[in-house]
């Protein structure tokens, strides 16, 4: 595996990224010792990605939502039963 020194990684690194990217893995070093690894991020498993609207017409959401309810709140705050 490559090992880059940390002034040279700092100087090449556009190309460095490009070849972790390839699959080329390499190593960041600080005076010789060795810092971090460098790999390529594995793609997304398909599917798997929060999507918005996936359940698009699954359910339907009443006119009166917003209203649902309303005389039952307003009885726990006047003191009444439900």
């Amino acid at each position: 595996m490559l090992t880059v020194n940390i002034h040279d990684a700092k100087t090449q690194l556009s190309k460095l990224v490009d070849q972790a990217a390839q699959g080329e893995a390499f190593i960041i070093a600080k005076a010789g010792k060795p810092m971090v690894k460098v790999v390529p991020l594995g793609k997304a498993d398909a599917g798997t990605a929060n999507r918005l609207g996936f359940m698009a017409g699954e359910y339907s959401v009443p006119d009166d939502f917003d209203q649902m309810g309303s005389g039952e709140i307003e009885s726990f705050f006047s003191g009444g039963k439900s």
